[in-house]
């Protein structure tokens, strides 16, 4: 691809893999950070080594070591994944192309997730979880060079607990306290707990609980 050609969102093929672009330098020779979305690996670098994909109904991929197939007609629940094709946030909502969010409740089909962000029925498709019938595996560009026991580990449930870069607090990081219904950023951290401005000490583990936090607003990404 050419550089003016890649967006923050796209999907992506990287070493025969599904990727995510989530930032463009166009300064830098690896202008390109990709997010591998079956594990949420990060990798850099330059727009003639990607392949463009644009996902479509029926098409089924692994995100975070469990298989989806996307579902233009499927009504959200809350605790779907949806995934954003036809981003138009209002001036409070904070997401973007492709972006993949839980939904937390529904009102005549459109939803808020889990990250405080309305989003209209226009704007998304559900993400289901497993293979459907007749869907169009798109998780590879060619899965003929995949081998079997990678294909098996690639849908494993150890994929998530060896890979937890997804969710993986940084510091800027804004969360949203339920118990104490307010809106915290993250101020300092070691390796297991989190500091938050509003002078809360957590374990990363429960800050990973949306019962007791919910993302708002991801540093990294700049959204």
């Amino acid at each position: 691809m050419k550089l003016f050609q890649v967006r923050k969102g796209q999907f992506v093929y990287y070493k025969n893999e599904l990727h995510k672009v989530y930032s463009v330098k166009p300064m830098f020779k690896q202008s390109i950070h990709l997010y591998r979305l079956k594990d949420m690996q990060q990798d850099i670098t330059s727009a003639n080594n990607i392949e463009p994909c644009r996902p479509k109904h029926n098409d089924t991929f692994i995100f975070y070591g469990k298989r989806y197939t996307i579902d233009k007609n499927k009504k959200p629940e809350p605790g779907d994944y949806i995934l954003i094709i036809k981003p138009a946030p209002d001036f409070l909502d904070h997401y973007s192309l492709n972006e993949i969010e839980k939904v937390d409740n529904v009102e005549d089909g459109n939803v808020v997730t889990t990250r405080d962000n309305g989003v209209k029925h226009s704007e998304y498709v559900v993400m289901v979880p497993g293979k459907a019938e007749g869907s169009d595996d798109i998780a590879y560009y060619d899965k003929a060079l995949v081998s079997e026991e990678q294909l098996q580990e690639d849908e494993s449930a150890a994929l998530m607990a060896e890979n937890d870069n997804f969710d993986k607090p940084v510091v800027g990081d804004i969360y949203h306290d339920v118990e104490n219904n307010t809106k915290a950023m993250i101020v300092a951290m070691t390796d297991d707990e989190v500091f938050l401005g509003h002078n809360v000490k957590v374990h990363v583990k429960d800050l990973m609980d949306e019962e007791k936090f919910r993302l708002v607003y991801r540093f990294e990404e700049g959204f």
